[in-house]
């Protein structure tokens, strides 16, 4: 299998739909030290799911920290809805590895936080952490603080809070990497089945090949440092209406599989 020609702009024949995303020659060097980043090139449509995969230490989350405007780049160009990026972006929400849940807060104390930071009220911020809540099923557990819960409904708690203020821009660092397999793959179905109600966009790190595939439209494989972007894979696996079970059968899962692990095990170096 190929990997598609690296996309810099998807204007097309109509010109004038800019990429909601849009990375030009992005490169980091910290110090003296060898680059981190050697020239990232990566458009994102509007409205699309891509997923970076790579060897640990490439820089993916740096990549991220940047889009977010949290992390400086040494050259190039970097662009989130035609501006450069800021931290603090009301229509970004970003969910790190760890759920990161404030423990003297309760479930629906934590879901709220995102919207008390915005400003909202609290009878319409306790009503929206409510529905969030609800729609990962944690309608229960509103008053329960993260000492009480599993791993797995703590991330659920990380979901909704993600989520609540509606975002037009989803990051995701490696949002499951805490949970063993079985929950994981609970948490990769209750997110396809969240996404089908979010129009913006979402980008996400995982080192899990089979997740990327999973959840995104394409998926993106960053190569060792210095890194740049090795290839670019389409899903092409049905829209947002998919099966975790019923896909991971697929051959054309198994074969996406294999490409992506090929192209991430020939630059690995132990």
């Amino acid at each position: 299998m190929n990997a598609m020609t690296i996309p810099t702009d998807f204007r097309g024949n109509k010109g004038t739909m800019p990429p909601a995303i849009l990375a030009e020659q992005v490169s980091l060097r910290v110090g003296g030290a060898k680059d981190i980043l050697a020239g990232i090139d990566l458009a994102v449509r509007d409205g699309e799911f891509v997923a970076i995969v790579g060897p640990s230490g490439c820089g993916k989350t740096t990549f991220l920290n940047m889009v977010a405007g949290l992390q400086p780049f040494t050259s190039g160009r970097l662009t989130v809805a035609g501006s450069s990026p800021k931290a603090g972006r009301r229509d970004s929400a970003y969910a790190l590895a760890r759920d990161a849940l404030l423990p003297w807060r309760d479930a629906l104390g934590n879901v709220e936080l995102a919207l008390q930071v915005r400003g909202v009220d609290k009878d319409e911020r306790r009503r929206k952490a409510t529905e969030a809540l609800a729609k990962v099923g944690l309608a229960d557990a509103l008053h329960r603080h993260p000492a009480q819960l599993s791993q797995g409904m703590r991330q659920r708690v990380a979901l909704a809070r993600t989520l609540v203020t509606e975002p037009r821009f989803l990051i995701l660092d490696e949002p499951f990497a805490a949970l063993d397999a079985q929950t994981r793959i609970r948490m990769q179905e209750l997110l396809l089945s969240l996404l089908k109600q979010f129009s913006g966009t979402m980008l996400i790190v995982t080192h899990d090949i089979a997740e990327a595939i999973t959840l995104a439209d394409r998926v993106v494989v960053f190569g060792p440092r210095p890194s740049r972007v090795t290839a670019i894979y389409e899903v092409g696996l049905g829209a947002r209406e998919r099966n975790i079970g019923e896909l991971r059968a697929d051959p054309q899962f198994s074969r996406l599989f294999e490409a992506i692990w090929n192209d991430i095990e020939k630059d690995f170096e132990l």
